[in-house]
């Protein structure tokens, strides 16, 4: 039997490989940690090292990071599957089978900010489904505060503010 670290990479893998669009920190961190399979701080070393070896990559806004899995990552897996248990392969499709549209709602509906060059605050609110851009919206404010608010609500408003735009524009 393969050592646990080795496993929890191959588990993660495999878990980006299922899951078919990123998952988040919390996302992967929930599931060892509902299933008691390890801790919270060696989790996130195991996707530090996974991130370091490039076999899954990390794309983060201000608060939060989704992890991918690269072709490499993909190749690995293929290769070291066998060194996951039936039981855990299990375990993971238990997992997004009760999670899985939640998920994807979590993950469907992204807010960031950045800093422009005349010292105002841009804020990117996308939706997207299935990698396609549902909506992809850009605001400017002046205080970062304002940003973050916005970045805050775009979860729970989003399709309130879709709706009434379609109202609006197709009037």
């Amino acid at each position: 039997m393969a050592e646990p670290f080795t496993i929890y990479k191959m588990t993660i893998l495999y878990m980006l490989d299922k899951a078919g669009f990123p998952l988040s920190n919390t996302q992967i961190s929930n599931f060892f940690l509902e299933k008691e399979y390890t801790d919270y701080f060696r989790i996130q070393e195991v996707i530090g090292t996974l991130v370091d070896s490039q076999l899954v990559s990390a794309k983060s806004t201000h608060s939060n990071t989704q992890y991918s899995l690269t072709s490499a990552g993909r190749e690995t897996l293929e290769f070291f599957r066998d060194k996951i248990s039936d039981g855990i392969l299990q375990d993971v499709r238990d997992f997004f089978e009760e999670n899985k549209l939640e998920f994807r709602q979590e993950n469907s509906a992204i807010a960031d900010y950045y800093k422009t060059t005349n010292q105002k605050y841009a804020v990117r609110c996308q939706v997207c489904s299935d990698n396609v851009t549902i909506i992809d919206l850009t605001l400017t404010v002046n205080t970062r505060e304002q940003a973050e608010a916005i970045c805050a609500h775009w979860k729970n408003n989003n399709d309130d503010v879709y709706a009434y735009l379609m109202d609006i524009l197709l009037k």
